[in-house]
This record gives structure tokens, sequence and C-alpha cells, in this order.
């Protein structure tokens, strides 16, 4: 039906080991290994199935992050990013360094969208969203 109609389909690699809030982790969830989910995706043989790769889910999960998304690059649709740990504004209080990231996006074949899918937890929710896409235009 998606080919059909000319849609992209993406399945989210998701995390299942932060327990602290829904939106940070997915206990008992089967696509918590991105290895597996790259898997199903080259399964369907479609143009049209893609990987929703997600920083954020991949450096809780796997770590080499820069690594896995070269790898995987053929298959993914679109890109998530939020700091980690926490899944907070892009900032210096993350361990994940997202110019460095970007960069490799950006040099990357990669052609899609990225999205920022952190929790504000700056008071100015706004300043926050605005922060997190100046640290991603690289």
């Amino acid at each position: 039906m998606a080919e059909k109609a000319g849609v992209d389909l993406c399945l989210e690699h998701l995390n299942s080991r932060d327990l602290g809030h829904p939106m940070k982790g997915h206990p008992g969830y089967f696509g918590d290994d991105v290895h597996r989910c790259a898997r199903l995706v080259r399964r369907v043989d479609s143009p049209r199935m893609k990987l929703l790769f997600d920083f954020y889910h991949v450096q809780v999960m796997h770590g080499d992050m820069i690594r896995h998304f070269r790898e995987l690059l053929p298959i993914i649709g679109h890109l998530h990013v939020a700091g980690v740990p926490g899944r907070g504004e892009l900032d210096d209080t993350q361990e994940v360094h997202y110019p460095a990231v970007m960069r490799e996006v950006a040099d990357s074949p990669f052609d899609g969208f990225v999205a920022q899918e952190f929790l504000p937890t700056w008071k100015d929710r706004a300043l926050a969203l605005r922060h997190a896409a100046a640290v991603c235009d690289v």
C-alpha cells in the first residue's frame, strides 16, 4: 500500500533501558536493537520501508552513534535528536556533542529531515528549541 501511495514508512528503534519516563524508554519494546530493526527493514525489501534513526535511543542502547549512522545510512529515512542522558536539551550538560554528529550527517548523502525530539527542561521552551536548532545547524 505504501509503495502504491508513494509513501515511506519508518520503523523506529527505541531503547528499553531508560525507565524514568514514557518518552525516555520503552520497556519490553521488540525493536530495542537497532540492528534487529535494520534487518526487519531490509527483509521488507521495499524502497518505501526505512529506518527512523533516533540518535538518543542508539546512544542509550548501543553507543558509537556515528559509526551506526554510517553503517545504516542506506536504509535511514528520518532522524531524531535529543540529549543523553535524560532526553533533555542538546546542551553542555549532556554526553553527546551534537555538532560533531550533525557534521557527519551534513557530510553524508542523507537528504531527509532531522527532528528535535527532546523533553524541554529550560524555563523558556522556545529558547531551548532555538538553541537545539542552532546546535544542529553546522
